[in-house]
C-alpha cells in the first residue's frame, strides 16, 4: 500500500499569504492536499511591521489550507525576502589528513565549516552556503570530491546571511499560531526550484522574483549558485505610483493596474486620452496615463535587475537571459517588454501543474510557495550534494539560527 506523507510550505508576502498542503509519496509524486490564499497585512517590503496582524494573516491562511486539506499543519518551509538579506561568496581549505588520501563526506562538512568562518556583523545570521564547485590539489570544476584522492580540498560557495531581529520576528508569527518552522528559505532560491530548467542553470541565467515589495534575484551559472541580491522596488511601488500620479485611492490603484495595466498599450480605435471607468462614482481615468505610468517603473525595474551583473558582462554571465517570475510578472507584455528593453532573452516563469486542488497554482504568483514544496522533498543528502544538481547541493544552517528563538508563551 503506498503511503504518503505531508510536506507544507508559507509565503509570507507583502501582498498575500499563502500556506500549501502536499502529499508526497515514497516515490517522490507530490500533489496539492490544500491551499490557504489570504492577503497580507502587517508586512511591508517582504518584512514584519506588525506582529499582530501579521500573526493573523498568517493564522487565517494555515486555517484555510487545513480545511481543505483535512491536515494538520505541524510544521513549514518558509520563505524569507526583505533588504536585510545579502549574499557574497566565500572559500575554504582544508587537508585531506588519512593515510590512503581519500575524500569522505566528513571532509566535505569540514572544508564547508571553513568556509562558513565569512566574517558577517553580529546583527546578521547565516541562513545559507551553498557550494558552487571544489577543487582537490588544485584540480578545478570538481562536481562531487567524494571517493577522490588528494591531499587538498577545497570549496568556493556561496553565503547568504539574514538579519536576526528580521527573521526572529516572522519565526515568532509562525509559531503564535502553534506551527514549527522546518527550515527557512530564501525566496528566490525556492522560486528557482519552481521555474528555471536545470539547462538554463548550467548555461547562466537570472531569476528574478517580483512579489509586492521586493524584488528578489539569484543568477546561476554552471548549477550553482552565481549570486544573490534584494531590489526594494516592485509592484506595490508601481500601484503606488499609480495612486499619487493619477490621484486615486491605493486599492483603486492596485484593481486599474490589475485590470487594465500592459507595458504594451494598444491606442487603436482609441481617443489619445481614452478614459477608463474605475467603477467609483463614475470617475475614469485616463488609459494612457495608466500605462505610461506602468512602463516607467517596469523599465526601472528592470534595469535595476541587469545592474546586479558586472558591466559589460551579461552576453557572458547569462546567455539564457532573464526569466521574471512572481505576481507582478503576470504584467501583460512584460516578456516583449523585457526584451526590447535590455535587448536579452526574457521568458515568464510559472510553477509546471502539480496534481491536486492547486490547478491555479501555475501562475507566477505561486512559484514561492510550489518552491517551497520542491525544496522541502529534494535530498539533503551531504554526500551527494552536487550530483543531484542546485536543489540538493545546498546546506541550510537555519538550526544556527533556530535556537534564537524561543516558542511563544502562553500569555505572548
Amino acid at each position: 500500500m503506498r503511503k504518503w506523507k505531508t510536506v507544507s510550505a508559507i509565503d509570507v508576502g507583502t501582498t498575500k499569504v499563502c500556506t500549501l498542503i502536499a502529499e508526497v509519496g515514497d516515490n517522490g509524486q507530490m500533489r496539492i492536499a490544500g491551499v490557504g490564499l489570504v492577503p497580507s497585512h502587517g508586512l511591508h517590503k517582504g518584512m514584519v511591521v506588525n506582529i499582530n496582524e501579521a500573526r493573523e494573516s498568517i493564522r487565517q491562511s494555515v486555517k484555510k489550507a487545513e480545511q481543505s486539506s483535512g491536515y494538520r499543519v505541524d510544521s513549514v518551509y518558509v520563505g524569507v525576502t526583505g533588504r536585510h538579506i545579502s549574499g557574497k561568496n566565500s572559500r575554504g581549505v582544508v587537508a585531506v589528513t588519512r593515510n590512503d588520501r581519500l575524500v569522505r563526506p566528513d571532509d566535505l562538512r569540514r572544508v564547508l565549516q571553513n568556509a562558513q568562518s565569512v566574517k558577517v556583523t553580529g546583527e546578521q545570521k547565516l541562513l545559507h552556503m551553498i557550494p558552487r564547485s571544489y577543487a582537490v590539489d588544485g584540480q578545478e570544476g570538481v562536481q562531487n570530491p567524494v571517493g577522490m584522492h588528494g591531499f587538498k580540498l577545497d570549496v568556493e560557495t556561496h553565503v547568504i546571511t539574514a538579519a536576526v531581529s528580521s527573521v526572529q520576528n516572522l519565526v515568532k508569527c509562525i509559531r503564535g499560531v502553534g506551527v514549527d518552522v522546518e527550515d527557512l528559505v530564501f525566496e528566490a532560491l525556492a522560486s528557482s526550484e519552481a521555474v528555471l530548467t536545470k539547462d538554463e542553470k548550467q548555461v547562466g541565467v537570472i531569476l528574478a522574483d517580483i512579489g509586492g515589495g521586493t524584488t528578489d534575484i539569484a543568477v546561476f551559472k554552471d548549477g550553482s549558485i552565481w549570486h544573490t541580491a534584494i531590489v526594494p522596488v516592485a509592484g506595490y511601488q508601481m500601484t503606488r505610483d499609480i495612486a499619487i500620479g493619477l490621484g486615486l485611492p491605493f486599492e483603486v490603484a492596485e484593481e486599474m493596474k490589475k485590470k487594465y495595466g500592459t507595458t504594451i498599450p494598444v491606442y487603436e480605435g482609441k481617443a489619445d486620452n481614452d478614459a477608463i471607468p474605475t467603477g467609483r462614482n463614475g470617475n475614469c481615468i485616463s488609459y494612457q496615463g495608466l500605462c505610461d505610468i506602468v512602463r516607467a517603473r517596469m523599465e526601472e525595474i528592470l534595469r535595476l535587475i541587469v545592474l546586479e551583473l558586472p558591466r559589460g558582462e551579461q552576453d557572458l554571465l547569462v546567455p539564457g537571459g532573464l526569466v521574471l517570475t512572481g505576481g507582478t510578472a503576470n504584467m501583460a507584455g512584460i516578456d516583449s517588454f523585457g526584451r526590447d528593453t535590455l535587448r536579452m532573452p526574457v521568458r515568464v516563469g510559472a510553477p509546471l501543474p502539480i496534481h491536486g486542488i492547486g490547478d491555479n497554482l501555475t501562475d507566477p504568483a505561486f512559484s514561492t510557495a510550489v518552491g517551497l514544496l520542491l525544496w522541502g522533498v529534494k535530498p539533503k543528502s551531504v554526500s551527494s550534494w552536487k550530483s543531484r544538481g542546485f536543489g540538493g547541493n545546498v546546506v541550510n544552517l537555519v538550526s544556527r539560527i533556530k535556537g534564537l528563538f524561543s516558542r511563544p508563551t502562553a500569555n505572548q
